[in-house]
């Protein structure tokens, strides 16, 4: 009966070209092999479309990550005492300082989360991913931090180059007039810092798995296959890449990482692997780890109530995924439940 836990996850914004990872996470709980348990769906948006998808048993509204922890601590209470849960799953950057803040109070009221700790989360900020890489031995594009738009038409730097925002979203750039709209737009969406990296041409591979005190756990892999405009993957295909499984190993060990993670890779021309991005939770294309035999939020939830990291089978290539839209059909009294009553209850 371990796995008849009542787990909620965040991240349930469904935006095509900028999916969040939630909904994606509870598919594979759902369909993970003996979980009995409710799923409880967390947003921030009337309209994530994940909040009405059937596969959640509740939905609920959360207050913007703005409004603090302990507005955040208080909804959840308010869920908890409905929903009796045992474990949060956060699925969004943003939102992570809050939780890693009010943890120890769920924690004194039995809701688990495995998370990293403030410093963790800090050392691999986008600003910060520099020195941590330079310190690990681990390669990574030239990043500055731009403060002044001047900068683009200084020709301090050639073109192509990628701006990229605190949180999300990065837009490769072929010239001044390009760069200086997405500072500034990634600027209003997303505040400062805003980034400019060296544009690097190769094949993109990521790696997500989980990071515990037996190191990395759980690799999978993919090789992206077709982009949104955003750069998130629409299709990739599993593969196995010891050298990125090292990288990612490495990055694990020298944070002593706590909890999902998704390492974003770039392998040069010349074979070289850069580590672009390390973002602290499940990926969007996190189902694929279901596909190949890995499911990695079933193993949280494991690892959660205390069974040691699983002995997977050999990493499986050639297994593809291909992402699609499709229209969910919503009575306008469950949209107006969540609305109104910020909840979503079957």
């Amino acid at each position: 009966m371990k796995l008849a836990w009542n787990v909620a996850i965040t991240g349930m914004n469904a935006r095509p070209e900028n999916p969040g990872p939630g909904y994606a996470v509870a598919r594979c709980l759902r369909q993970g092999a003996g979980f009995r348990g409710r799923l409880v769906g967390l947003g921030y948006d009337v309209l994530d479309a994940g909040l009405y998808h059937n596969g959640l048993d509740s939905s609920y509204l959360l207050p913007y990550p703005a409004a603090g922890a302990e507005a955040l601590l208080e909804r959840l209470l308010e869920v908890h005492e409905r929903e009796h849960l045992d474990a949060v799953i956060p699925c969004l950057d943003a939102e992570l300082p809050c939780f890693i803040s009010i943890a120890p109070e769920l924690e004194l009221r039995g809701i688990r989360c495995m998370l990293p700790t403030a410093t963790q989360l800090q050392r691999r900020n986008k600003d910060r991913l520099p020195d941590l890489c330079r310190s690990l031995g681990i390669h990574t594009p030239e990043t500055r931090t731009v403060s002044d738009p001047g900068f683009f038409r200084s020709g301090a730097w050639s073109y192509p180059l990628v701006v990229k925002g605190a949180f999300y979203d990065a837009v490769v750039c072929y010239d001044a007039h390009q760069a200086e709209d997405a500072y500034y737009r990634l600027a209003a969406q997303w505040g400062y810092p805003v980034l400019v990296q060296r544009f690097h041409e190769g094949q993109e591979i990521n790696l997500t798995g989980l990071g515990t005190a037996q190191g990395l756990v759980g690799a999978v892999m993919m090789s992206k296959r077709a982009l949104t405009d955003k750069g998130k993957a629409w299709a990739g295909v599993s593969v196995v890449d010891e050298q990125l499984e090292r990288l990612a190993a490495t990055l694990i060990e020298g944070l002593d990482w706590r909890g999902p993670f998704e390492a974003e890779v770039l392998r040069a021309r010349d074979g070289q692997l850069y580590l672009i991005e390390m973002n602290p939770r499940f990926p969007a294309w996190i189902y694929l780890s279901h596909g190949v035999g890995r499911n990695l939020p079933l193993t949280l939830v494991e690892m959660l109530q205390g069974e040691a990291a699983p002995m997977f089978a050999p990493l499986r290539p050639g297994v593809m995924f291909l992402r699609y839209a499709e229209e969910l059909i919503v009575d306008m009294k469950s949209f107006e439940n969540l609305m109104m009553r910020g909840a979503l209850i079957s």
